[in-house]
């Protein structure tokens, strides 16, 4: 059980690094760099399409991710 829910991790591991890069980039131009940002802070607008679908995948799989984690944990305790 311990090995299975191991090579689980190590798989969800690549899926979530995959998952983060292809989100698209938040900044538009050079002026953003500058301003750290800032004006999106203030600006806030809800994300919608693939954006949507990338931030909600990316926010599942991380807390099965930490889920598992804690799983294995409590396993190797024993």
């Amino acid at each position: 059980m311990y090995d299975f829910i191991l090579g689980v991790v190590i798989v969800l591991s690549f899926v979530i690094i995959a998952t983060i890069m292809m989100q698209p980039s938040k900044q538009n131009s050079a002026a953003s760099a500058f301003t750290g940002g800032a004006d999106q802070l203030f600006g806030k607008q809800k994300a919608r399409g693939f954006e949507a679908v990338m931030q909600r995948s990316t926010a599942v799989l991380g807390a099965i991710w930490i889920i598992l984690l804690f799983v294995l944990a409590f396993l190797s305790s024993k």
